[in-house]
């Protein structure tokens, strides 16, 4: 008869062989869980989401990791019944992932028969629902998987690489394909090239395959807009049906806003996003929204000082946005400060900001980023050269590879190519003897 040691260890080898949250490598810190549980709330749940079951999973794992164990249970039966209404089925291979999520929070509870009792469940769904070969998982878990990695910034390869396997092995399921070339899409957000013709025509490809995906007609059309097409009259008709949408992050607001601001007008983006939240004024995502148009144009549009009734606007979004997503606030106190360092008064205040936000005891990745917004700031607002570059420094010798890194040591790179200040040899062997992450 097995001990009741040797039973703790079988459970325990089988739970480790499952695929789900809790085996998937996944180890964020709380500033990452907090940001992520962010993230998913603006997503929304709103009927019919067809990642409904997905983002209920993730929520579930994301308050287990947060030490609440309650509501973890909550968002995995809300999960199971999310997948169970939009398949329209009792039971699948989409539970495979949910149940063993359940397996192991059980596990974790001290109610080993509970746990028992959903390995049971998955292997039993494993058996009616095989996969293709050994080697392979089903598709629905790749297609979870992959969604989920993609949340954590994994190595992109790999979640492309389970995307594809998954559409490969379900091709009807063409929100998986939507999603996957989304992701394909976001990784030239920043570029101003726009994106590689495969990509592009990928793009094109999935929005034939799936024409009521909003935000995929707008990824599509400012792809096309940078390649120099003009699509103004397009993004007005485009914008009309988005704000038709429910409130989603999911919906294309956001993105729809950033070809308003590159290709239309940054007025006119200002204009679309206040419309929106006139219609839904108690949507949060919204205020984001708005908040972030006001900040491109105070910011980054406006040659001579903006109005003060504008800056007013935006100050007031912002601190209501620091008090709305009160486990992220990092970058929108940083905006409010780059706010009122354009206002006619507000200089001071936005020293004091950044004076705050430098105490504060914050992980590698966040102090990149807020060395990298407080080094523009001395740039730009203080005309504080030197001091600046010492941020940009700070910013790039924090061994973590980010967008604001890699900003950071770009600065530095013109500034030494060019030489107009002292400073260029320090930045020169400062950058010889930089370690990559």
């Amino acid at each position: 008869m097995m001990s009741a040691a040797q039973s703790q260890t079988t459970l325990v080898s089988k739970l480790e062989a499952l695929q789900c949250h809790f085996t998937w490598g996944l180890d964020p810190s709380k500033t990452k869980l907090l940001r992520l549980s962010d993230i998913l709330v603006d997503i929304g749940t709103e009927e019919g989401n067809c990642w409904l079951g997905h983002i209920y999973n993730l929520r579930g794992f994301i308050q287990y990791k947060l030490g609440l164990t309650e509501d973890a249970q909550s968002f995995f039966n809300k999960a199971a019944e999310a997948f169970r209404q939009m398949r329209k089925a009792d039971d699948g291979p989409w539970l495979v992932v949910n149940y063993g999520n359940l397996a192991w929070l059980h596990h974790h509870l001290g109610d080993q028969a509970e746990s028992e009792a959903y390995l049971s469940k998955v292997e039993a769904l494993m058996e009616k629902y095989p996969s293709p070969s050994q080697d392979e998982l089903h598709a629905e878990i790749y297609a979870e998987k992959a969604w989920t990695l993609m949340k954590f910034s994994a190595d992109r390869e790999l979640v492309a690489d389970y995307f594809q396997k998954a559409i490969r092995m379900q091709p009807d399921m063409v929100e998986w394909n939507t999603r996957h070339v989304i992701e394909l899409a976001s990784a030239f957000t920043h570029s101003k090239t726009g994106l590689e013709a495969d990509v592009l025509e990928k793009i094109r490809v999935a929005k034939e395959q799936d024409p009521e995906n909003l935000s995929l007609a707008v990824y599509y059309l400012e792809q096309r807009a940078t390649k120099g097409e003009e699509v103004e009259d397009e993004a007005r008709e485009l914008a009309g049906k988005v704000l038709r949408n429910p409130v989603s992050s999911f919906s294309g607001i956001k993105a729809i806003l950033r070809v308003y601001r590159h290709y239309v007008s940054i007025d006119e983006a200002v204009d679309l996003a206040e419309k929106a939240l006139e219609n839904h004024p108690d949507e949060r995502y919204l205020k984001r929204c708005a908040a972030l148009t006001l900040k491109w144009k105070i910011i980054c549009f406006s040659d001579s000082r903006p109005k003060q009734s504008m800056i007013d606007r935006a100050i007031s979004l912002h601190e209501e946005l620091i008090s709305l997503y009160p486990d992220s606030p990092l970058m929108k106190k940083i905006d409010l400060a780059n706010i009122y360092a354009k206002s006619t008064h507000g200089q001071a205040e936005a020293e004091q900001m950044y004076q705050e936000l430098l105490k504060i005891d914050l992980e590698p990745a966040e102090k990149q980023l807020l060395y990298n917004h407080y080094a523009k700031y001395l740039n730009f607002d203080r005309q504080d050269h030197n001091k600046s570059i010492k941020y940009h420094m700070k910013a790039a010798e924090i061994p973590h590879q980010s967008f604001y890194r890699g900003n950071s040591i770009k600065v530095l790179e013109k500034i030494k190519n060019k030489r107009w200040n002292r400073m260029w040899r320090e930045i020169e062997e400062f950058l010889e003897n930089l370690q990559e992450p």
